[in-house]
């Protein structure tokens, strides 16, 4: 039976009696139940078999005792008591005191009564700690066997240490502490003050008692602060290193036994100095970091305190850190108040009152937290002087933690020193050294923040998170996508060959020779013929002798007879089964003239269907998409070649002209090239296709304000308005318009109506359940506004685009291909991404309106919305707010005015990879290729993808190629093609792998390019580079020939070209010398034979490459390099 529990040492902290807990009544939900079982490893001091008992305790509060259990003879026990305490979010046992307060087990024997003894004698022989952290990690019972730790002087210290003495303890709740909002959101911070190294020579471990403190605050949620306390620092003289590993301690000051002050599997393993993220980790700091953690004094805590964080608690940490990267530690020096003290006491304490003595602060830097995945900071960090001024301008904080709790920690009295942890000096100090120290303290007083820097103190510290503010890509993740990109090809398919495909290619062959010799016939006599269609048989003799002779003299002939070769093989295999040699010439004569008479007649075939009816060649099929042609016209707005961009948007209208979305991406253009006449032809054609496609008649509305078409406007602007009155952009647009021409009524009600059905949409979102949510969101339209969003439009509204998923770290340290299907209705938005480790700004009308003008180049209206934006906001713009300003600025090349608006940004949203993409690109349109870098670099370690990737990937690739860090360059191109391949991407590709000296991959690389776009003259000018380093003359001079008529502009380029033409003695077709030996080229000479200006490949090259395996850089079934094509 378990006894009662013991008086309460805090009011109302008292848990019910165990016995009604083991009759099993109901207890209250939020009551921690904690049961101990059997006991083992027991020993009395007068006795192997003592009689025993169990206290509990819980933050201070005495939770009960169990009843006294006699020890069996092989020192165990079975107490089987069972006590609990209330836990209460806001009252003492809160969620904080259970994570830095353990349950402590004291076991202590009851001594049997003597003569004349009124009350029973207790022995404390051991106590146990039971760390209730499971309880925060969504555990609701846990059980371990605490280990039982001897008492000094206790008979248990005489045990063997392979002896096991514990205690067996059930911890348990009824429902789980933390929601799962709470579990998945909250975070858990520990701070670990292990030293302070080289501290002043007045702390000395003689003298009078002491109290060796730090303090830090922790930001909660609201005003309010956490302090996270730290006493009873032990001085000690140097001479030694702190050993390593060793553990970290509780923050506790009553427990007896010296061992169960350790936290258990909780040590300090220190590091080297290079990887610390403090001060003085630099190799010319590491002499003096030696000596100091050696020789010299210090003050050592070794001491863990931990902080629970809800979800809100940890928005306003990421915000503190975003606001201020430097929070003060707060060290000082107290005298501990001797409880033999009289009368005078009063007035010594008045003469300290308001007095810190050795009052330093150190500076931690905690913007290392809000780096992608990492946890936790451990550093060495110097100590100055509290100054007020100097902390405020570092730290933003106006108050002294020490000042706010100077009444708590003042008038630590000597009885209350802690055995163990403080000086271990006596405690009966005479009253005239008192006061002599009294005088000396007030002496230093003034003197002792100096000491600090004189004495060179640091602190050594870490803070640890159980999870990372900013979640980091895995390695294995990104392993996963690069090899995504490069699957494994499928087999080469079986060729499917009989006597009807020979026969059939034979006919082809026949026509294509027909065609080309009626085409040189025109050539030579044309196309008229005389009167009435007669012509001289004698002309016609002598029309057919010429004819023979230019065939003849031009190679042409021959070249027919080598085109039919293949053909007529095919035949004599596939119809006459001939494969092998035959028995004699007879035989062999005889098949030859059946052989031809067969050709004859299916020649005769052949020419009847091409003089019967001549069809027009068909044109071959396009080898890019819709989508590549979108992104190849991004590509070349990107680098300001308007012209070709206009191509490829000319181009993708040109194949589908009753696409709308296509029309309105080339009238998007047309605005951003100010194009404005062109544009609204391009918006209206979209209208034309669909009268109710209300992102047109929005965009028709914007266009016919620029041009001041008024009346235009405002029939366009209210016909989108009734056809959608759902659409915050709809309406806001609107009121924007209706401001513009001064109608403020009507703009009101445009801004009201829009607000309103936000509102309605937050509301929404927020009324989801949380276990639905990844599930709810794809129902539901979006109003999240805080990211930039891809420039394609998903859907015809403009509510209805997807937003891009935005997460680096603050200063001081695309996919581009997209389902652009138009749509006309409602599409189905997709689910957002996840956010960054701040809560974003409120969303905003005007925001929403900016992500949809931002997308169509409107800049006079983004302009407008801003305004507003910056008006309506009650506690300053937001960083979306600057990101859009900065990329108007941008686009204008203001770069000192985009700078200033991202540095804004980044203050205010540190975690949106948008930002640091942005930050790049206008870094890179500087020149400025190192910080651009680095931009690049941070965005891409971000868990989820800033809008436009794709650019990133290749500007952060072409930086990598400039600073020769060819791998990098590779895997970064890599990335760029595994979502979005293009002719850029693939010859960053073929670059990097020709730089690195894998010419296999760089020519497959360079023929993907090639592919993709057989216009690029840098592409044909690698291509010549890769041909010749395999000394393959032919194609070297071809892909040369090519890369000299596309115009080659790179000059450094050309120069290596030819330098390398000049040294290997062939590749430039005008080399009057002779050619210099060449090698015998390699196997893959063959399979690589560059392509004609048809683009086909010979016959010979077609077996070799059906033979050898597929590189792992290339598609199956894509040809080689392609001559250029006549553009569309």
């Amino acid at each position: 039976m378990a006894a009662p529990a013991g008086p309460p040492s805090r009011k109302g902290s008292l848990a019910p009696p165990a016995a009604a807990l083991l009759l099993g009544e109901p207890q209250p939900s939020h009551a921690v139940r904690v049961a101990v079982g059997e006991a083992c490893g027991l020993k009395g001091s007068k006795s192997d078999t003592p009689v025993t008992v169990v206290h509990a305790e819980f933050n201070g509060v005495l939770l009960g005792e169990s009843s006294k259990v006699d020890v069996l003879p092989d020192g165990t026990a079975e107490y089987n008591f069972t006590t609990s305490f209330e836990y209460s979010p806001d009252g003492p046992n809160s969620l904080d005191s259970i994570a830095q307060s353990p349950v402590l087990l004291t076991v202590t024997e009851v001594l049997p009564k003597e003569k004349r003894q009124k009350e029973e004698k207790t022995v404390p022989l051991g106590q146990a700690v039971v760390d209730l952290l499971p309880l925060l990690q969504g555990q609701c019972s846990f059980k371990v066997l605490a280990p039982l730790y001897a008492v000094p002087t206790s008979p248990l210290e005489s045990l063997p240490p392979e002896a096991k003495c514990g205690l067996e303890v059930t911890v348990c709740v009824q429902e789980p502490l933390l929601s799962a909002t709470q579990l998945s959101n909250g975070n858990l911070l520990s701070v670990t003050l292990e030293a302070a190294y080289s501290v002043p020579e007045a702390f000395v471990p003689t003298g009078p008692l002491q109290n060796y403190m730090a303090c830090l605050q922790v930001p909660a949620v609201g005003e309010r602060e956490f302090p996270l306390l730290f006493k009873n620092g032990v001085p000690k003289l140097g001479g030694e290193k702190e050993p390593l590993p060793r553990p970290k301690k509780w923050p506790l000051g009553n427990i007896m036994a010296p061992g169960a002050l350790s936290i258990p599997s909780s040590f300090i393993v220190g590091g080297p100095y290079e990887d610390e993220d403090g001060e003085l980790n630099r190799r010319e700091d590491r002499e003096f970091r030696i000596q100091s953690e050696s020789v010299k004094k210090r003050i050592v805590w070794d001491m863990e305190r931990r902080c629970y964080l809800d979800p809100a608690a940890v928005l306003v940490l990421q915000n503190r850190i975003a606001e201020c990267c430097y929070w003060p530690v707060e060290v000082c020096r107290m005298p501990v108040v001797s409880s033999s003290k009289g009368k005078n006491s009063k007035t010594d304490k008045g003469d300290d009152d308001g007095q810190i003595f050795f009052h330093g602060v150190a500076y931690v830097n905690m913007v290392p937290l809000l780096y992608p995945g990492v946890k936790q900071i451990r550093g060495a960090f110097r100590v100055f002087a509290y100054k007020d001024s100097e902390v405020f301008e570092k730290t933003k904080n106006q108050h002294s933690v020490f000042r706010d709790l100077k009444p708590q920690i003042s008038l630590i009295k000597e009885g209350q020193w802690v055995p163990g942890i403080g000086s271990p000096l006596s405690r009966a100090v005479p009253s005239r050294i008192q006061r002599e120290d009294k005088e000396k303290i007030t002496k230093d007083k003034e003197s002792g923040r100096k000491q600090y820097v004189e004495a060179g103190t640091f602190l050594v510290m870490e803070i640890k998170l159980e999870k990372a503010l900013v979640p980091k890509r895995l390695p294995e993740e990104l392993t996963r996508r690069v090899k995504e990109m490069i699957p494994p090809r499928p087999p080469l398919p079986r060729r499917t060959a009989g006597a009807k495909k020979a026969v059939e290619d034979y006919h082809n062959q026949i026509t294509s020779i027909a065609v080309t010799i009626l085409s040189e016939y025109h050539e030579l006599f044309g196309k008229q013929l005389p009167d009435r269609g007669a012509i001289n048989h004698q002309t016609l003799e002598e029309q057919k002798c010429q004819l023979n002779f230019e065939l003849n003299s031009s190679g042409k002939y021959f070249a027919f007879k080598e085109q039919l070769k293949y053909v007529v093989v095919k035949i004599v295999r596939e119809k006459y089964l001939k494969t092998t040699a035959f028995e004699s010439l007879e035989q062999f004569q005889a098949f030859l003239s059946e052989l031809y008479v067969y050709l004859v007649d299916q020649m005769h075939v052949a020419l009847n269907q091409v003089l019967s009816e001549e069809a027009a060649a068909p044109t071959p099929p396009s080898c890019t998409t819709d989508e590549q042609l979108w992104l190849f016209a991004r590509e070349a707005q990107v680098s300001k070649d308007y012209k070709l961009a206009s191509l490829y948007h000319q181009q993708r209208v040109a194949r589908d002209q009753h696409n709308i979305q296509y029309w309105l991406d080339y009238g998007a253009f047309c605005l951003l090239l100010e194009e404005t006449i062109k544009a609204q032809e391009c918006f209206r054609e979209a209208l034309r296709l669909d009268p109710h496609h209300v992102q047109s008649l929005l965009l028709c509305g914007i266009v016919a304000v620029t041009l001041q078409r008024y009346e235009e406007a405002e029939i366009f602007f209210e016909d989108a308005s009734c056809l959608e009155p759902s659409s915050v952009v709809v309406w806001t647009l609107s009121g924007l318009f209706y401001e513009l021409q001064n109608n403020n009524i009507r703009a009101e009600m445009a801004f009201r109506e829009a607000n309103k059905l936000l509102q309605a949409q937050l509301a929404m979102e927020r009324s989801i359940p949380e276990a639905a949510e990844g599930e709810g969101r794809k129902k539901q339209i979006s109003a999240q506004c805080g990211r930039p969003l891809n420039p394609c439009p998903e859907a015809s509204l403009p509510e209805e685009v997807e937003d891009s998923a935005a997460s680096v770290v603050p200063e001081e340290d695309a996919t581009a291909q997209q389902n652009r299907k138009p749509k006309n209705k409602e599409a189905a938005p997709k689910a957002p991404p996840p956010v960054s480790g701040l809560s974003r700004p409120p969303c905003t009308i005007f925001m929403k309106t900016v992500e949809f003008l931002m997308k169509v180049n409107a800049i006079q209206f983004v302009h407008m919305a801003l305004a507003h934006e910056l008006l309506s906001l009650q506690g300053g713009p937001s960083c979306d707010y600057y990101l859009a300003l900065a990329q108007t600025y941008l686009l204008k090349e203001d770069f000192s005015k985009s700078e200033e608006c991202l540095r804004e940004a980044i203050r205010l949203d540190y975690v949106n990879p948008n930002v640091w993409a942005q930050k790049g690109h206008l870094c890179y349109l500087k020149g400025d290729l190192a910080e651009a870098k680095g931009c690049y670099e941070r965005t891409v370690s971000f868990v989820v993808d800033a809008a436009e990737m794709h650019f990133v990937y290749l500007r952060l690739g072409s930086i990598y190629l400039e600073e020769k860090e060819y791998g990098m360059a590779k895997q970064t191109y890599l990335l760029a093609c595994r979502n979005s391949a293009s002719c850029l991407t693939w010859l960053g590709v073929g670059i990097a792998c020709y730089r690195l000296g894998e010419m296999a991959e760089a020519e497959d690389a360079l023929a993907e390019a090639n592919a993709l776009n057989n216009n690029n003259a840098e592409v044909w000018a690698y291509l010549a580079l890769v041909c010749l380093q395999g000394g393959r003359q032919l194609e070297s001079e071809q892909c040369y020939k090519y890369a000299v008529k596309l115009g080659l502009k790179t000059a450094a380029l050309l120069q290596e070209l030819r330098a390398a033409q000049q040294r290997l003695g062939f590749g430039d077709p005008s080399f009057s010398a002779e050619p210099a030996q060449q090698p015998p080229p390699p196997p893959r000479a063959a399979t690589r034979a560059a392509a004609s200006p048809g683009g086909q490949r010979g016959c010979e090259a077609g077996q070799d490459a059906a033979a050898r395996p597929a590189s792992p850089l290339r598609p199956p079934g894509r040809a080689g390099p392609r001559a250029p094509d006549r553009p569309l």
